[in-house]
Order: structure tokens, then C-alpha cells, then sequence
């Protein structure tokens, strides 16, 4: 099984586990041994399906300032953590390919690998909900027609994106290409650098 194989199937069962309960205050059971890429990957999912309907609950046009601010925190913190997430799992591909030495003329890809795994990810979603679009009972004929068009636009994506990544990885690992760590370096979430924060004392 390649990596991006490996992505797909935990991504799709992620996916398809969040959706038992539908709710954003369930507590999931990582099934795979903590530390492990596999259970790396189950954490990165699941924070992707719980922002991605904290985003659906903030849009309620009948939702309340107060509650929508509430949300708004959360999708600030998930943000947060998937950032946080995404650069532990590239770190863990520094690890595994530390001892490789890159060719002379090695370039840099445009993004590093586990930020092409957070697309994955978010593909992942994209196609299941798309996918239930096209079964939706009270649909009319053009809106599942479209979006049944779209679903397979993504499902090409999803092959496109999945080779991509098995490629970089194996430029990586045979030196054609090497990686970089570069921290995100959000400020809106650090009271040292969010003027907003700093001017305020908060």
C-alpha cells in the first residue's frame, strides 16, 4: 500500500466515523497507537471534519451573535491545531529521511508533504459530502446532476493529488528533491504579535 493509499483509506473511514454521530462535541477513539503516522493521520482528519461543520453551524442565518462568536473561537483553535498537527507530521518526515543526502541539484517542492496531505484531507471531506449530495431524496434531477459532475471532478482530483504526493515523497526519499520545516507562524493567536492583543493587554 503506498502512502497516499494509506491517507485515503484511514481519511475515508475518519470521515465516515465523525458522520455515526454527526456532532462536533463527540470524543473520538484513535484507533491506531499513539505516535504512530497512522494515528497522526486519524487526528488530522478528524480536526478537519469537525472545523468543516463548525463552518456549516456559523453560517445558520438564525444563529445568535453570541453563539456565532462562540463558534468562531473554535474554528480560530482548530486552525490552530491543524497548523500545529500538519508541521508534527512533516516533522516526522524529516525524521524518517534525516539521513538522506540530497543531490546536487535537488530542488524544493512548492508545499511539503503533510501540508499536500492536509488537501487530502479536505478532499476526502469534499467527496463524501458531495457524494451525499448526489443521494439526497428531496434534490431536484439538476442538482444532483451537478453535483454528480462535480463529484468526479474530485474523485480525479483526489488520484492527481494522491500520485503527487507519492512522487514528492519518493524525489525526497532518493534525494531528487528535499524538504524544508518552515513554522506557519500564525499571529492573530499570539498576544505578542496581534495588535489587537498587545495594544489591549489581553
Amino acid at each position: 500500500m503506498s502512502f497516499s493509499q494509506l491517507c485515503n483509506k484511514i481519511f475515508g473511514e475518519t470521515t465516515a466515523l465523525y458522520h455515526v454521530t454527526d456532532d462536533v462535541d463527540a470524543k473520538p477513539v484513535n484507533p491506531y497507537q499513539q505516535g504512530s503516522l497512522e494515528f497522526l493521520l486519524f487526528s488530522k482528519n478528524w480536526i478537519d471534519a469537525v472545523q468543516w461543520h463548525l463552518e456549516d453551524i456559523i453560517r445558520d442565518p438564525e444563529i445568535s451573535p453570541v453563539e456565532a462568536l462562540k463558534i468562531k473561537r473554535r474554528i480560530d483553535q482548530s486552525n490552530q491545531d491543524r497548523t500545529d498537527l500538519v508541521e508534527y507530521i512533516d516533522g516526522y518526515f524529516m525524521n524518517q529521511y534525516k539521513d538522506i543526502t540530497p543531490e546536487a541539484n535537488a530542488g524544493l517542492n512548492t508545499e511539503t508533504p503533510a501540508w499536500a496531505v492536509d488537501r487530502l484531507s479536505i478532499l476526502a471531506l469534499k467527496i463524501y459530502h458531495m457524494e451525499q449530495e448526489t443521494k439526497r431524496a428531496n434534490a431536484s434531477k439538476e442538482h444532483i446532476d451537478n453535483c454528480q459532475t462535480k463529484l468526479n471532478v474530485l474523485l480525479t482530483q483526489r488520484i492527481d493529488l494522491s500520485g503527487a504526493i507519492d512522487e514528492l515523497l519518493e524525489d525526497i526519499k532518493t534525494g531528487r528533491k528535499y524538504m524544508k520545516l518552515y513554522k506557519q507562524m500564525k499571529m492573530y493567536n499570539d498576544p505578542s504579535l496581534n495588535p489587537v492583543l498587545y495594544k489591549t493587554g489581553k
